[in-house]
């Protein structure tokens, strides 16, 4: 068995980025409702969860970590990033340990 992962070892960040989108149904669709839709701007979505992994390519986050099991993963393209926040303890956490 290999080591036991520990939520403390990856930072909690929110990554906020451009996601990739498809509109229209399957067979025939109005050409001019699509050349409409085309000129909206992709969504803006964010994710929040423990980063284990930034490359030069994609960031990975868990939104789940337990000693021997995990979430799945959720893998997102460096180039659709926008910005990567690391997120801190709130003050009420702080405080709890610090009993």
């Amino acid at each position: 068995m290999g080591p036991r992962m520990n939520s403390r070892s990856y930072p909690i960040v929110e990554v906020v980025w451009v996601d990739a989108e498809e509109k229209g149904e399957v067979g025939w669709n109005d050409i001019k409702e699509l050349v409409r839709y085309a000129k909206k701007p992709c969504p803006t979505m964010r994710t929040i969860g423990y980063e284990i992994y930034r490359g030069e390519e994609h960031i990975a986050l868990l939104s789940t970590i337990g000693p021997d099991e995990c979430s799945s993963l959720e893998k997102i393209p460096i180039a659709f990033v926008k910005e990567i926040n690391e997120l801190s303890p709130t003050t009420r956490e702080k405080k709890a340990k610090g009993k």
